[in-house]
């Protein structure tokens, strides 16, 4: 069997390690009224700004930016889960077994993607209402679908970092906080992307998460119509090139890992 045909299976038996984890980190009650619970208020809290400013218009786009920033939040998660293997003292095995490293941490931390989907459509379908923000049903399940977009996207730049940090686990939090408020600045979530200098434009273009959002907020603002369709493509295709460098840099640390003997058992 190819290494690619195994990907499949790798990443699945890998999964099941991801869902054992989330289990372990959290019970229905501190998921419902701990995690929930802070990220809707806070999705509430700067939906308030556009409150204060008398801005319905400014309160419905806080909304809606920071509810969707939600799933891009905990896809975001994977830089820090990614350096638990090094932590548990796994990496090396992993490294010295003869499968690939890159489809193992795609599975690895997947049980941020169904908590930051659930956490933001609820943050957009229960808060929205409460400052103008309604949808169809069709409306819904469009966006419910580009959330998921948004995840997923984000979850393979995440990867990306993650690699990176395997080799600085000490920077990991550091990474991935710089990285979120990055993209909540210059994606579209407070303020939009044209308020920006064109070179970090650019930058925002180059992050799935921009392109997601744009296509919730078309289907907010006009319904549902076929830009949003380029708007996913465009995140989808940015999100392969950043997987692509992800594993790359993965085989990296794994080729230098067995060269040097650089992947130590220790954290």
């Amino acid at each position: 069997m190819s290494t690619l045909a195994r990907w499949p299976r790798i990443v699945g038996y890998s999964a099941a390690n991801a869902l054992a984890d989330f289990r372990a980190t959290y019970s229905v009650k501190t998921w419902t009224f701990g995690w929930l619970g802070r990220v809707v208020s806070q999705v509430i809290f700067f939906a308030l700004i556009g409150r204060l400013l008398d801005s319905p218009e400014a309160a419905a786009y806080l909304l809606v930016g920071n509810a969707v920033m939600i799933a891009a939040l905990e896809a975001m998660m994977v830089v820090a889960s990614t350096t638990w293997e090094r932590r548990a003292g796994t990496l090396p095995l992993l490294i010295a077994a003869p499968s690939p490293l890159a489809p193992v941490f795609v599975g690895r931390s997947l049980q941020w993607l169904p908590s930051g989907v659930a956490t933001a459509l609820i943050a957009l379908f229960v808060a929205g209402p409460l400052f103008g923000v309604t949808w169809s049903l069709g409306e819904g399940l469009v966006v419910a679908l580009l959330v998921v977009v948004v995840a997923v996207t984000t979850y393979c730049f995440g990867l990306f970092l993650a690699a990176l940090v395997l080799r600085a686990m000490e920077w990991r939090n550091i990474i991935s906080n710089v990285a979120y408020l990055t993209m909540m600045a210059i994606c579209g979530v407070m303020v939009p992307v044209s308020f920006w200098p064109s070179w970090v434009q650019g930058v925002a273009q180059a992050l799935p998460l921009t392109h997601g959002l744009r296509a919730v907020r078309r289907v907010a603002a006009d319904g549902v119509g076929s830009p949003i369709v380029l708007d996913c493509l465009l995140a989808i295709g940015i999100a392969a090139l950043w997987l692509a460098l992800a594993a790359g840099a993965l085989r990296w640390l794994a080729e230098q890992g067995r060269r040097d003997g650089s992947i130590e058992f220790a954290s």
